[in-house]
């Protein structure tokens, strides 16, 4: 087919200018429609006449389009053959590297904006992000690994996936982790922060993540100027204003913010963390409680998670300005506990409870984790007031000594015993888990809704791991991305009375559930598997010199 320049032989050519001779005087005007008779060309001109001469004796016609110059003639003829052979290949290389094979399909891609999460239809890719592009400068940021990690053959090889240890570990040991921090390193290395870390490896997925990230730019938002969260408000859905207590919102919100690697120093949501504990440092009175005043059966619950997170704290940023009101926090603790070795609404309250006593026992946990003295005989009381509420063998746990079994206080009884020493193959330990992760307990919005629960027994099977735990989890990580609010203001938060209410939702409102739920979702890199050897193998590796947490030195106001 024609080109488009192309013109018809007989209509709209367009006009051409014919070159006309020099007119000689008195000669007669040539007409157009003649043919013109052919221009004799000059002689060759010899090379060595002045090239001034050459311009005065050429007359003054158009340019021959088939003479050569002569300097070209000249050029061409001295230069060398491979100089031509290299232009040509050059502009060769030049049109291939131009040219651009696009395939177009045969059928138009369409794309589904229907909401269809992953797992349903296959395992989730390990490295995906859930950003929609990485984070460059974060994970360029990171550190993948410190001068305290004992050498390895092959720098560059990836972890394999460790096997579950019927030992486990032994919370009430005299020894203590020679690398500071250990358990918390699952938080810079497998969240989001690090594609291919130890989420995918324990069960997390895109989805998980991407819900994660979400619920905590909620949290972001609903903080409070001076740093704080309550769990009234600003957000729809909270707790009854005789209810709220800002310093347990507070600690929360910052667990569910540190569980995904955010320090007041690193991480995308750092600014929200150091703003959030300038507020909370100044609760904690000189007897190193966080909880001021409020509802009595707020104190050790609120004071609890305020230990919980400031120990994670330090243990995660070895910032020493947090070790003395870590350690105080923890002292109080101490000094508090009940004659019958748990705790409950005030200092050294008889009896005790299980509830309570599961968040003081989480908190001391993440002070060994973090290097800071917890003596052993307290840990050991512990244990025997777990003994002495248990039920069928020590398989089941009440809310209080002789009342009936709970699947809440038996999923968080078990969490102590996991930390307390309990071997992975310890009887009651395995009937325990397969009973709170049957099939009918299993996550489900649609009846008895019980995000505490659901928290507890999350912890606790993932630290089992195996099937208990494939089962709970597969359940776990389809249902609770599936139920977060996908828009509006309160994106990204889990509504506390749809699609049903939850057990305690009416009472702590949304940023307890979306708290709690969060760290639920948090759980394959918060805290590294018991069972999975990696504080055994902790403690089995050479002690640095200074192991022993320091004596800490009360801060300057």
């Amino acid at each position: 087919m024609a080109s488009s320049s192309s013109y018809p032989e007989s209509e709209n050519r367009p006009s051409q200018a014919v070159p006309l001779a020099p007119k000689a005087a008195g000669a007669k005007t040539l007409r157009t429609a003649e043919p013109l008779p052919a221009t004799p060309r000059p002689a060759p001109i010899p090379r060595e006449i002045p090239a001034t001469i050459i311009a005065s004796q050429t007359p003054p016609e158009t340019p021959d389009e088939d003479a050569i110059d002569p300097v070209t003639v000249a050029v061409l003829e001295k230069s060398p053959p491979w100089l031509f052979s290299l232009a040509i290949h050059l502009l060769a290389i030049i049109i291939m590297a131009l040219v651009v094979y696009v395939h177009i399909p045969r059928k138009p891609i369409q794309l589904n904006a229907e909401l269809v999460y992953a797992e349903k239809i296959g395992d989730q890719l390990r490295f995906d992000s859930p950003l929609g592009e990485p984070n460059v400068k974060t994970i360029s940021e990171e550190v993948i690994t410190t001068s305290k990690l004992p050498p390895v053959d092959d720098p560059f090889a990836a972890p394999g996936r460790l096997e579950a240890n019927p030992k486990g570990t032994q919370i009430s040991s005299e020894l203590t982790a020679p690398q500071f921090g250990i358990a918390f390193s699952g938080r810079k290395l497998g969240s989001s922060l690090n594609p291919g870390g130890s989420m995918g490896r324990y069960g997390g997925t895109g989805t998980t993540e991407a819900a994660v990230i979400k619920g905590l730019e909620w949290l972001a938002r609903n903080q409070h100027r001076d740093g704080s969260w309550s769990l009234s408000g600003p957000f729809s859905g909270g707790a009854p204003e005789f209810n709220d207590c800002k310093v347990s919102a507070t600690a929360m919100a910052l667990l569910a913010l540190q569980g995904n690697g955010n320090t007041h120093t690193e991480g995308r949501f750092k600014k929200n963390v150091a703003n959030g504990w300038q507020w909370l440092l100044k609760q904690q009175d000189s007897f190193g409680s966080f909880f001021e005043s409020g509802q009595r059966n707020h104190r050790f619950y609120s004071h609890g998670q305020c230990s919980i997170a400031i120990c994670e704290l330090y243990g995660m940023s070895e910032d020493k300005k947090f070790q003395y009101p870590a350690q105080q926090a923890i002292n109080y603790c101490l000094r508090c506990q009940g004659r019958d070795g748990g705790w409950r609404y005030d200092p050294q309250e008889f009896p005790s409870d299980v509830s309570v006593t599961g968040w003081i026992v989480m908190a001391l946990q993440s002070a060994r984790m973090a290097g800071l003295d917890v003596p052993k005989e307290n840990l050991s009381r512990v244990t025997k007031y777990l003994d002495s509420v248990a039920q069928h063998g020590g398989a089941r746990y009440p809310y209080q000594r002789g009342d009936e079994v709970r699947l809440s206080m038996t999923a968080e009884a078990l969490l102590m015993r996991e930390y307390l020493g309990w071997k992975r193959n310890d009887p009651r330990l395995v009937a325990g888990v397969e009973w709170i992760t049957s099939p009918e307990y299993l996550v489900n919005f649609d009846n008895n809704r019980n995000v505490y629960f659901w928290y507890y027994a999350t912890q606790t099977a993932h630290h089992f791991g195996g099937k208990p735990w494939d089962r709970w989890n597969a359940k776990m990580r389809q249902i609770l991305p599936e139920q977060q609010e996908p828009r509006g203001k309160e994106a990204g938060s889990w509504d506390p009375n749809k699609p049903s209410e939850d057990q305690w939702g009416r009472y702590a409102g949304r940023l307890y559930v979306t708290c709690l739920s969060i760290c639920m979702l948090e759980v394959y890199y918060r805290h590294l598997p018991i069972y999975s050897g990696v504080y055994s193998q902790a403690l089995a590796s050479p002690k640095p010199a200074q192991a022993k947490a320091e004596e800490p030195s009360k801060p300057e106001k």
